[in-house]
């Protein structure tokens, strides 16, 4: 084996275990993605069970329906059927006379109860926006740590490529150095030999 073949096999050695070292680290960074990433999925996937007592599901229930189209219907239908009764039978039938004294008390007492309880439903209705607006936060954190990951590893291949371009051309300086030298070698033993 000459000594050419020794340094291209040399050489080619190199390159493998160059390819090594950057597969290396290129596992070493998604290894590392990976537990930043730990906490992120396990946030998204098993979120905290919500627990919802029995006033809660009927807040939400009364919100449900006092901020529905059937309550307008049927209060404004109630209302109606209460004027029109109250002003069109005898005096004596009459169980609220004009003025209305009774539906405004019912009205009143009707509102300071449906507002706190539709508070209520709205305030559980926030916290459920507030987690939701979290996991979009978390689900957008996850996929700029796979930015960055990414960008990572780009900048390690090209590190490495370069790197590997310039150790290539370093040695094929250095077999032309030792080409040029074995000519040169050659041609003086030519000339030392026709001279003679």
């Amino acid at each position: 084996m000459t000594k050419l073949d020794q340094v291209k096999n040399r050489d080619i050695l190199d390159m493998i275990n160059q390819n090594d070292k950057n597969l290396d680290k290129l596992h070493e960074i998604v290894r590392k993605s990976f537990d930043e990433e730990k906490l992120i999925m396990d946030n998204l996937l098993h979120p905290t069970d919500e627990i919802i007592s029995e006033g809660q599901k009927i807040s939400d229930r009364v919100a449900r329906f006092g901020g529905s189209w059937s309550f307008i219907i049927i209060f404004t239908g109630l209302l109606v059927v209460w004027i029109i009764y109250n002003t069109t039978v005898a005096k004596q039938e009459q169980f609220d006379p004009y003025p209305f004294i009774l539906m405004n008390l019912v009205l009143s007492c009707l509102a300071a109860l449906q507002a706190p309880i539709i508070m209520m439903s709205q305030n559980r209705q926030e916290e459920k926006d507030r987690k939701r607006a979290e996991n979009d936060y978390l689900v957008n954190l996850k996929a700029e740590l796979e930015i960055r990951s990414l960008h990572k590893k780009i900048d390690v291949l090209l590190e490495e490529e370069v790197k590997q371009l310039f150790d290539s051309q370093v040695t094929h300086l250095k077999l032309l150095k030792q080409l040029s030298d074995h000519v040169d070698r050659i041609e003086k033993e030519i000339k030392s030999g026709t001279k003679e």
